[in-house]
């Protein structure tokens, strides 16, 4: 009976401690604020005990500035070391959109155009023989040399000095992509503007077709200019005609020949300048119409015969 009694207690018991509320809630929401756990309270610490807060101890290491060996480096430590990488790669990229647009208006300007009856409904539009927007424009490249105030007159010529300056930011020595980048991305703007504006062009799908034939334009612009620029005046004369000239055969042969020597006077000009003068676009293109007076110089290989010319041997006749 005795034992039967002593287990109905227990039982008894057991209930009556399931009803009271626990107290440990509470202590449990307080603790989360610390950083170090407790499992019991020092009523009495020594004279050298360290305090009990949420900040954990320093490490003498680490205070005088030695990092532990085989630790990871902290988080914040880690985005601190970043932080001036990236700091300075976003205030480059700012830099380079600045400077690229001051470049970029210089470029557009050489052979810059407008067509006064845009806009106007009751206006009629000159065209040209294979069907252009003609407009009208001023400066060596469409009265002396002849080339007609249109948009592929203008996107050509702005193409051939947006070439001279992509040329000189191979030369960056800390990269060139974000500069080109930056100018080219100046001259697509431009150019979608000039279709809406100047020949009325709301399409938009009709606009990206003109701007994807622009780019393919300039990617093989790239490489028949520095092929030229590599292999000699004849081949960037070639690679000039076909561009700026469209393969016409009444090419003006004095004002190509001024285009390959402003080419080539234009780029070592931009060699001699300092890196921090290019980037703060404090420069101006010049005319071709300079360099009259150079391509007047007869050549001393004019009185050579061809068999003492220098260069590869003329081909044999065949039998």
């Amino acid at each position: 009976m005795a034992s039967k009694t002593c287990a109905s207690c227990l039982r008894t018991l057991h209930r009556q401690s399931q009803s009271i509320p626990q107290r440990t809630s509470s202590l449990n929401a307080s603790r989360t604020f610390t950083a170090t756990t407790r499992s019991r309270l020092d009523l009495n610490p020594g004279p050298n005990a360290t305090p009990r807060t949420s900040i954990p101890p320093v490490d003498p290491a680490r205070a005088e500035g030695g990092p532990k060996i085989g630790t990871p480096m902290p988080a914040s430590i880690r985005a601190a070391a970043g932080l001036k990488k990236v700091a300075g790669k976003a205030t480059e990229t700012y830099t380079a959109y600045g400077s690229t647009e001051v470049l970029y208006k210089e470029c557009a300007l050489q052979a810059d155009y407008s067509i006064p009856q845009a806009g106007k409904d009751d206006a009629e539009m000159p065209k040209t023989e294979s069907g252009e927007d003609l407009g009208v424009g001023e400066g060596w490249w469409l009265k002396e040399l002849g080339l007609q105030p249109t948009f592929s007159t203008w996107s050509q010529v702005t193409m051939l000095h947006m070439y001279l300056i992509a040329a000189r930011f191979r030369c960056l020595p800390h990269g060139s992509q974000t500069w080109q980048q930056h100018l080219l991305d100046h001259f697509f703007y431009d150019a979608e503007n000039r279709m809406m504006v100047n020949h009325n062009m709301h399409a938009r799908g009709t606009r990206n077709k003109y701007l994807k034939d622009l780019f393919i334009q300039w990617r093989g612009l790239l490489a028949a200019y520095d092929e030229g620029v590599f292999k000699g005046d004849a081949v960037l004369a070639a690679a000039i005609w076909r561009n700026v000239f469209k393969a016409t055969e009444d090419v003006d042969i004095k004002g190509l020949a001024q285009i390959v020597s402003y080419m080539r006077r234009a780029l070592k000009g931009l060699d001699s300048i300092s890196d921090e003068r290019l980037m703060s676009a404090g420069l101006q293109f010049g005319s071709p119409k300079d360099e009259a007076s150079v391509v007047a110089l007869k050549s001393k290989m004019i009185d050579l015969p061809f068999e003492k010319a220098p260069g590869k041997p003329l081909p044999a006749e065949k039998a």
